[in-house]
């Protein structure tokens, strides 16, 4: 998975492909409503309010720029002239992407978050959409009292055993036999290595998933799929097409929460696309679909979290 997606020559973020939007092989939340940018901003502007200071937005994988701009143009015009938007992003195709859609926009980009948040001073409203879920995952499943992996050898699957454990809370006695679960490990390694540099805002994680055991009910092959063309592709046609299509798993928010705790951070709230969106929605065809209960309005969740605050 990690060469599939990653790969800087084959990788399918690193390819010249058009991924985003309706000739893409993808639409995002950002791509399809402005709503989530003018969420975003009044976020940010609440919380810049409460915080006087310097005002720093970082946004982690910003796709086609469509969720900078509108956040952009959201934020009241005195924010904006305090404003300082910062986009990580390792694709080199989507930063061309972004820069045209942001020229008139002051910008900075960096290939990493350390520098990104070093630039802040350490304080900054951080923030990602659909992030997470581009991130590596392992896939186990029990078998008795014992977790297997997955693995591939280029023509078939199989399982192996393990000698130690990743950390979820997925891997539990009584989660059911032969339900494979995926832990998004890589994340929580990136997360772990800036996550100290930080140490004033807010990090807003929206992606789609679920808490644990919700997020795997009645999924007994688990949640990864690809994304072709606007197609979704699950079972063994994962396995074609590789570098040339997105592969994605659901994202664990127990998981999210309880690494946050053991890296220092809180959680401030978790809540449906729909109950962060609704208060800004502007009744479009678009707007409505986003917040469709049975549909992305409950798929997606947003956590906000900050790091823990200190008593004396």
């Amino acid at each position: 998975m990690q060469y599939a997606l990653h790969d800087p020559h084959h990788g399918y973020y690193a390819r010249k492909i058009r991924t985003v939007g309706h000739e893409g092989d993808f639409s995002t939340t950002a791509t399809l409503s402005p709503t989530l940018g003018i969420a975003i901003a009044d976020r940010a502007s609440q919380w810049l309010k409460n915080n006087p200071g310097s005002f720093h937005l970082i946004e982690i994988g910003a796709g086609d720029g469509s969720l900078a701009k509108s956040i952009i143009d959201a934020l009241p015009f005195l924010y904006r002239l305090k404003l300082h938007y910062h986009i990580v992003e390792t694709s080199e195709p989507l930063t061309k992407v972004q820069q045209a859609k942001l020229k008139k926009s002051r910008v900075s980009w960096h290939t990493s978050p350390r520098p990104a948040i070093k630039a802040c001073n350490g304080r900054a409203i951080i923030f990602s959409n659909e992030l997470v879920d581009a991130f590596p995952v392992r896939i186990l499943q029990r078998e008795g009292n014992n977790w297997k992996e997955l693995h591939w050898d280029g023509k078939q699957e199989y399982f192996q055993d393990l000698d130690t454990l990743p950390e979820s809370s997925s891997l539990i006695p009584s989660h059911p036999e032969k339900y494979r679960v995926e832990i998004h490990e890589a994340y929580r390694e990136w997360l772990e290595e800036w996550i100290t540099a930080w140490r004033e805002g807010e990090l807003i994680t929206i992606d789609y998933g679920d808490t644990y055991p919700e997020i795997y009910h009645r999924r007994p092959q688990g949640t990864i799929r690809a994304f072709l063309l606007h197609q979704n592709i699950t079972g063994p046609e994962i396995y074609q097409n590789i570098g040339r299509q997105d592969l994605t798993a659901d994202v664990n928010f127990t998981d999210l929460i309880e690494w946050g705790e053991e890296l220092g951070l809180e959680m401030v709230s978790l809540s449906t696309q729909s109950e962060f969106l609704e208060p800004h929605s502007r009744g479009t065809t678009q707007d409505l679909y986003l917040l469709h209960p049975d549909g992305p309005g409950s798929a997606f969740k947003v956590l906000i979290q900050r790091p823990k605050i200190e008593l004396d």
